[in-house]
């Protein structure tokens, strides 16, 4: 029993990798599941069809690798943060479709919740900005809006999780509710400092105590899977929220080491240690992972819209067919032709944090093609990446000196490319760019004893290449000048 099973379930898929000690990967598989948009600025997910995607690709996952059950050390989980499930614990039936990390439907909640001069009680506790991208609003919203939910909430019948604990509560048939610090730390409800559920922010949200999970270490065995699911009960050994555990696969172990994820949206972390670092340029503090009852530290900067951008390029406009072909469109001509795109379709995140913020396309002519739209998705991304970094070197917490990157667009070149012209600074790219399951893979292999230490999974990461800036500064500042004279005109659009 030497492999482990990682369950890797993001916004827009779920899938699960099965790793040998050594960290190769043996089997994977991938199914995508329905995004519903019911409202503008509404996002919504199935939870049960969360779930039975996830079991089916670990099933599947085995069996590609060859293996059953019974070759599985562990079981370590990540997903998609923030995204809010309510359900009946008598049934593990959800009272309603999950409300995804990108939904905006509690924007003026939060807008209220600053006006009445709260946002410095919730940062000072939570290391969060006031935003809908949290689960506080969300849960609130649900309780307030399911017929009889806030009554049933008080009575002790229902559970609220994020994704991680809705699967380790489906996985162990109810045994379980429990969630990681990495992922409390994104409810808004969460002292990341005394590391426990704060009870003067559940009042201000009026949000029942009996909802909340028990708040566990990230690696440690928490418990088994129902043996029916799998052919045998296997322990669960790891949890953490996706861009938690990409950083621990990523290797960035040490204060001051960084990596970025380019998946659906974009996430920059930094290991601040054993303290965590307060931002004054609007980035957030949050907790990386606990193991052992040991705390690490992370600064990050969020983008909400990273990757799907393309996805919107292929769906929305059908400039391509598939998401790969964005890197040959875009490199078929040499620069944007002045075009630049701001895809703040879920408002803006750090660092400005701006829900009504809406998508802006500037710069057309009549010589603008599909390409130049194209390329300057790309350096959209990379650009929301720029701003975090400057953040962050702002903040005292650089400057950096690289970037290690992960998640599925890192694998496109062009972009690689573009965001070392941007950031003045190397990019790495691992050989293994599923660096999100990786690290719960890691997790779990610790809890049950394949490795004595994080220190020791460091040798297992090798860069695959390495992208060096070729870009001038001068053209590096014109560029970002360009960038925020953009942003500037995307910002409030959609203010009441």
């Amino acid at each position: 029993m030497s492999c482990l099973l990682a369950l890797d379930q993001g916004t827009s898929s779920s899938r699960a990798i099965v790793f040998d000690a050594g960290g190769q990967a043996l089997g994977s598989a991938q199914l995508e599941f329905r995004q519903s948009y019911p409202q503008p600025g509404w996002v919504e997910h199935d939870p049960l069809e969360i779930w039975q995607t996830q079991l089916d690709c670990a099933r599947q996952a085995l069996s590609k690798a060859g293996l059953t059950g019974a070759d599985v050390a562990a079981i370590g989980i990540t997903n998609q943060r923030e995204t809010t499930v309510l359900w009946e614990r008598s049934s593990g039936q959800p009272l309603a479709p999950a409300i995804v990390w990108q939904d905006r439907r509690t924007v003026a909640a939060c807008e209220a919740l600053r006006t009445n001069g709260h946002a410095a009680l919730i940062r000072a506790r939570t290391g969060l900005e006031v935003d809908a991208y949290f689960s506080a609003t969300k849960l609130a919203w649900l309780l307030d809006h399911v017929p009889d939910a806030r009554r049933r909430a008080v009575a002790g019948e229902l559970a609220f999780g994020t994704i991680d604990s809705w699967l380790v509560w489906q996985l162990t048939g109810g045994r379980l509710h429990v969630t990681d610090p990495s992922n409390a730390s994104r409810t808004m409800l969460f002292d990341i400092h005394r590391q426990c559920w704060d009870e003067e922010l559940l009042a201000l949200f009026d949000l029942p105590a009996a909802l909340l999970p028990e708040v566990v270490d990230s690696s440690g065995v928490l418990g088994a899977t129902d043996a029916g699911l799998f052919g045998t009960a296997i322990p669960i050994g790891g949890l953490a929220g996706d861009q938690q555990a990409a950083t621990f696969g990523q290797s960035c172990l040490q204060p001051g080491s960084a990596k970025n994820t380019y998946g659906t949206g974009c996430f920059l972390m930094l290991n601040t240690g054993e303290q965590p670092v307060e931002s004054k340029h609007r980035l957030l503090s949050t907790l990386g992972w606990r193991i052992g009852g040991q705390t690490t530290y992370m600064l990050e900067g969020s983008v909400f819209i990273g990757g799907a951008v393309v996805q919107w390029l292929r769906d929305g406009l059908g400039l391509i067919q598939r998401a790969a072909d964005i890197e040959a469109l875009a490199a078929s001509v040499p620069d944007t032709g002045g075009v630049v795109l701001v895809p703040a379709f879920a408002g803006l995140g750090a660092p400005y944090w701006d829900g009504y913020a809406r998508g802006t396309l500037l710069g057309l002519t009549r010589g603008s093609g599909k390409a130049h739209i194209a390329r300057a998705a790309l350096e959209a991304i990379a650009l929301q990446t720029v701003d975090l970094v400057d953040a962050m070197n702002r903040d005292g917490a650089g400057p950096l000196t690289e970037l290690r990157v992960d998640g599925g667009a890192a694998r496109n070149d062009l972009l690689m490319q573009i965001q070392a012209d941007l950031l003045g600074v190397p990019v790495i790219r691992p050989q293994q760019t599923e660096t999100t399951a990786l690290g719960a893979a890691y997790l779990a292999g610790l809890a049950v004893g394949l490795w004595r230490s994080p220190e020791e999974l460091s040798a297992h990461w090798q860069a695959e290449r390495v992208f060096a800036p070729t870009c001038c500064q001068d053209e590096r500042e014109a560029r970002l000048a360009e960038w925020h004279r953009a942003v500037e005109r995307a910002r409030g659009w959609a203010a009441p």
